[in-house]
């Protein structure tokens, strides 16, 4: 008995996205698939070279020892994050997910890690055999919310592991192949929007490819929120399986066919050809044309994502130092800031740039705190106001708050006057009478600073 892979990849960018952060890659051996994340285009390299780092082992010869493959592949794409980080802090946040499967005749290895899902259906049932790393799962599995619940949470997409060039231990496990087994791999862009009853039912269609335009078909009828992905995979009892690989999303090559009869004609998909079968020798010295395959495909993948990261560098670097926002510092201080609010991954995404008090400003410019603004423009300040185009409007905004929401001074109060002493008359003479010091009279209304008034020093 010979089992091997008949399988289909698609991969779309969905109708809300505006780039795909999702790669495919689907081979006779290796079925990978990775969900990037990070703004600008960051999620897409991170994706691109997780895939790449595990595309070699379609290659390589099998091995007793699968899980020890898929690791060392997946921490050094790990690795090569790490290495991009550190050679341009622009990208750190970048990350992405992974779930893929090295095939071996009669055994498969599988790696896991992120919220992306592999599921088999053995028998006709449905079953999934990934367990996502994220919040909602936590609390799912703690009893806390069950999956109804989890399905609308605010924080459904936060994830607990990823691969982001930190360390980290991906989920491996091997798993007994048997004929007739299908294999869906998929990311989140098609578990959000179709239900586990829907998938159930398009997998029944024998037909790998149709399979697989059908999910995507699903997820873009959904509202298509996010990029969707799919892997097919039947293992058949024959000769021959498929031969040449699939790589698609951002490690394809981009080629955009619109989907009929639906609403997928209104987004791209990156749909590879169909393979066509080849015949396996399993006996005889391997070949040398896998070999220039495998290093010609490495070449191609290591120029697209040099290419990628350049420019990745510039627009983003132009695009971030080109944000300003006025908002308040640890001081309580009102100051100008330049990026975005908020941090991933606990790096902050901003920096002071300047007070309210700039360097041109007059020696005796008071820098104006929280406290000192009026009760209604405190929020928009400690919330940061981003209604700015550039510098000079942050400025000419901090102007207008320094011009018309400041409250009032606080007054200083006068001293009292001390009593006059009586002249002293000679003995025996009548004293004069004792004067009484004016009264001062009372505030007409009380000073509160910061809440009446603000204190100047």
């Amino acid at each position: 008995m010979t089992l091997v892979l008949h399988y289909a990849a698609r991969s779309d960018r969905g109708l809300v996205r505006s780039n795909n952060q999702d790669s495919v890659y689907a081979g006779p051996r290796l079925l990978a698939l990775a969900d990037g994340m990070g703004g600008h285009a960051a999620g897409e390299v991170a994706s691109k070279v997780v895939i790449a780092a595990l595309a070699p082992l379609d290659d390589d010869e099998p091995s007793d020892d699968l899980l020890g493959q898929l690791r060392g592949a997946v921490l050094a794409g790990n690795g090569a994050i790490a290495e991009l980080v550190a050679n341009d802090p622009d990208l750190e946040g970048m990350g992405t997910t992974l779930t893929a499967v090295l095939f071996a005749g009669s055994k498969l290895g599988l790696v896991h890690i992120g919220d992306s899902r592999a599921y088999l259906v053995r028998g006709g049932e449905l079953t999934q055999i990934t367990h996502d790393d994220t919040f909602v799962q936590s609390l799912i599995d703690e009893g806390r919310i069950t999956e109804e619940e989890a399905a609308n949470h605010p924080q459904r997409s936060l994830l607990l592991h990823a691969l982001t060039g930190h360390e980290v231990e991906p989920s491996l496990a091997i798993r007994e192949a048997r004929a007739g087994d299908r294999y869906l791999l998929c990311s989140d862009g098609l578990t959000g929007p179709v239900s586990t009853e829907t998938m159930a039912e398009a997998l029944r269609i024998p037909d790998p490819q149709q399979c697989a335009d059908r999910m995507i078909e699903l997820a873009l009828k959904g509202g298509g929120p996010d990029n969707v992905t799919v892997i097919i995979a039947d293992v058949v009892d024959v000769e021959f399986g498929d031969d040449a690989p699939i790589v698609g999303g951002a490690a394809g090559n981009g080629d955009e066919h619109p989907q009929p009869d639906s609403s997928a004609a209104r987004a791209s998909a990156v749909t590879m050809p169909r393979p066509q079968p080849q015949r396996f020798e399993p006996t005889s010295p391997p070949a040398e044309r896998p070999r220039k395959r495998r290093w010609l495909r490495s070449l191609l993948v290591t120029c697209g994502v040099l290419i990628v990261l350049a420019a990745i560098a510039l627009v983003g670097r132009w695009w971030v130092l080109n944000q300003y926002y006025i908002g308040a510092n640890r001081a309580d201080e009102v100051v100008i800031y330049q990026g975005v609010q908020g941090s991933m991954l606990g790096v902050s995404l901003n920096w002071q740039v300047e007070t309210s008090c700039p360097a041109d400003s007059a020696q005796d410019c008071t820098p104006i705190k929280v406290t000192d603004l009026q009760e209604a423009q405190r929020p928009d300040v400690r919330n940061g106001i981003t209604e700015v185009n550039g510098l000079q409007e942050a400025r000419e905004a901090m102007r207008r708050l320094r011009m018309t929401a400041l409250l009032p001074e606080c007054q200083q109060p006068e001293a009292p006057t001390p009593p006059q002493q009586p002249p002293q008359q000679p003995p025996g003479q009548p004293q004069p009478p004792e004067s009484t010091p004016d009264a001062t009279p009372l505030q007409t209304e009380e000073q509160k600073p910061g809440v009446t008034c603000r204190m100047v020093s």
